[in-house]
C-alpha cells in the first residue's frame, strides 16, 4: 500500500476509493448493489466500522475503522478484489450495458502493464486514506462527504440522496448499518 496510504490499526480514516479513469460504472442500481452488499458482508463478517459513506458514480468516499483484531488494510484489500472481479463480472453479462465494451477495454489497457494484475484493473491503487486525528478534521471529512451529491448537483439536500449516510444523520433509516458520529 505504500506510506503514502499506510494505514494503522487502531485509528479511524477518510477513504477515498476510485474508478479507474475516473469511469462512471455506479449510474445502474446493480453495479451499486455490489458496492452495498460487499460493505455489509465486511461490516458483519470481517470487521468493518463505517461512520459514514457516500456512493457517487466513479467514486466512494467513507470514514471507517476496524473492530478489535481485525485490520482496515486487509478489510479494504479484500473488498476492492471482490467488488472489482464481481463488477467485471456483472458488466460482461449485463446485455443492457451499452458502455460495456469500453468500460472493459478500459479496465484491460490499466491493468495490462500491472504485474498484480491478471485481466482488468478496477479500482485505482491506494485509498487515499487520511488518518482522523482531530474533531474538526473529522467534522470537515463528514459535511464534505455528505455533500458530495449537492456539490454534484443530483439532490439539493444531502439526505435526499439515497447512498450516502446523510439520511441515517437526519434522522432516517440509510442503506447501510452506521455508527453516528455525535
Amino acid at each position: 500500500m505504500g506510506i503514502k496510504n499506510k494505514i494503522t490499526d487502531g485509528y479511524n480514516y477518510f477513504l477515498t476509493l476510485t474508478v479507474i479513469d475516473w469511469i462512471n460504472v455506479f449510474t445502474r442500481p446493480e453495479y451499486k448493489y455490489i458496492i452495498l452488499d460487499s460493505l455489509t458482508y465486511s461490516q458483519k463478517n470481517k470487521g468493518l466500522i463505517i461512520f459514514a459513506w457516500c456512493l457517487m458514480s466513479n467514486h466512494l468516499h467513507l470514514i471507517a475503522g476496524s473492530k478489535e483484531g481485525f485490520h482496515l488494510s486487509n478489510i479494504l484489500r479484500d473488498f476492492k478484489k471482490f467488488t472489482s472481479k464481481e463488477i467485471i463480472r456483472t458488466i460482461q453479462e449485463n446485455p443492457q450495458e451499452s458502455r460495456k465494451k469500453w468500460m472493459l477495454n478500459r479496465f484491460e489497457f490499466a491493468g495490462k502493464y500491472d504485474n498484480k494484475i491478471t485481466n482488468y484493473k478496477f479500482w485505482q491503487e491506494g485509498n487515499e486514506s487520511k488518518e482522523i486525528h482531530t474533531n474538526s478534521f473529522l467534522e470537515q471529512k463528514l459535511n464534505y462527504i455528505h455533500d458530495n451529491p449537492v456539490r454534484a448537483e443530483i439532490v439539493a439536500r444531502p439526505e435526499d440522496y439515497l447512498y450516502s449516510s446523510a439520511r441515517d444523520y437526519s434522522g432516517e433509516k440509510g442503506l447501510l448499518d452506521v455508527v453516528l458520529i455525535e
